[in-house]
């Protein structure tokens, strides 16, 4: 049985090499890892906020609480923001969750009198984006002001690394990106090896080899998974080439073959219903939109464990990929129980 089932495997890996569609995707996901840094030069080059304010930046309405001095309301006003000053905390809260402002700045003092500015955002991610991105500018002037009158001058000409928009972009899309596209070809390349044995009438063939239904299917599914665990590897290798540093690498290529492996998983599972390569591939295509809305939905988004793992967050570890791991075993329950209609 395992002599067979390496068999298929190796059969897999070497059709991709004569797969041109597979081949070039490949070489577009190198083409952005070897060129990272200009690509993140090129993206962040639309990070402009002052072109946002010209259009939008008057509808904006922020509510400043206890501000000791208008110095922060005028920094804003600066930037085109509507400010709108409330006594208390409370009636700040109010205005928010009554649609009067789209965001709240409080400034209180604490025990030992130094300002801390509290930032309250609304829950949708696109307002908020926009809100922080046009606030940032007066905030950090204004924090220059109370580090004045401390005395206190920070030179940041002289500090180095880079900035936060360029920080959350690497880690956020790029890393992401190249971490999981591998992952979504390995899914498409299920569904053409399947639907190619069923269209090709050479599906009884291959199970005339002392071989089950299941460890055929499977040993594509190995396939497809092998194929981007390899390109998850050298994409991470290349990026660190850029000085890009990636945290919890072990757990970010074990996390890319567990979503490898659901979609492939997911990929076979359409394939085997549906035998057919075009509706299977469009199947496959809105499970992954379905995929990706349910899961940001639930708050349990690959993408957000993986960045979360790449900038070594404290509070994620194995266990958020155990959940995919959980999952993936259940879905491949059920393709075991699905396979059967191939011998239909």
């Amino acid at each position: 049985m395992i002599a067979p089932f390496f068999a298929v495997v190796k059969k897999e890996l070497a059709s991709v090499i004569r797969d041109r569609t597979i081949i070039i995707s490949i070489l577009i996901q190198l083409f952005i890892a070897s060129f990272s840094s200009a690509l993140l030069l090129g993206m962040l080059s639309l990070y402009d906020s002052d072109t946002i304010m010209n259009f939008g930046g008057a509808g904006i309405k922020i509510g400043v609480v206890n501000s000791s001095d208008n110095t922060l309301a005028s920094l804003m006003g600066e930037r085109g923001l509507t400010v709108i000053q409330y006594a208390t905390l409370t009636e700040a809260q109010a205005a928010f969750f009554n649609n009067e402002v789209s965001a709240v700045v409080d400034t209180p003092l604490d025990a030992n009198g130094i300002t801390e500015i509290k930032l309250y955002l609304p829950d949708l991610d696109a307002i908020s984006s926009l809100i922080r991105m046009v606030i940032q500018e007066p905030l950090k002037q204004y924090e220059n002001y109370l580090r004045g009158q401390k005395g206190i001058e920070v030179r940041y000409t002289d500090l180095k690394g880079k900035p936060s928009t360029s920080y959350e972009f690497v880690y956020s899309v790029l890393i992401p990106m190249l971490m999981f596209f591998p992952a979504f070809v390995s899914g498409s390349m299920s569904v053409d090896s399947l639907t190619e044995e069923v269209e090709n009438k050479t599906l009884q063939t291959l199970l005339s080899t002392p071989l089950s239904i299941n460890g055929m299917v499977s040993a594509k599914i190995l396939a497809s998974v092998i194929l981007s665990f390899v390109q998850a590897v050298a994409w991470i290798a290349l990026l660190q080439m850029n000085d890009i540093v990636i945290q919890n690498t072990g757990w970010i290529l074990l996390l890319a073959a567990i979503i490898a492996g659901i979609t492939s998983t997911a990929a076979m599972l359409g394939a085997v219903m549906l035998q057919d390569r075009e509706r299977s591939q469009f199947i496959y295509s809105l499970l992954l939109l379905a995929g990706a809305g349910i899961s940001t939905l639930l708050n349990t988004s690959p993408i957000t464990a993986l960045s979360r793992l790449a900038i070594g967050d404290a509070y994620t570890s194995g266990w958020n990929v155990a959940v995919f791991a959980v999952f993936l075993a259940a879905l491949y329950f059920v393709l075991t129980k699905m396979s059967r209609r191939l011998l239909a």
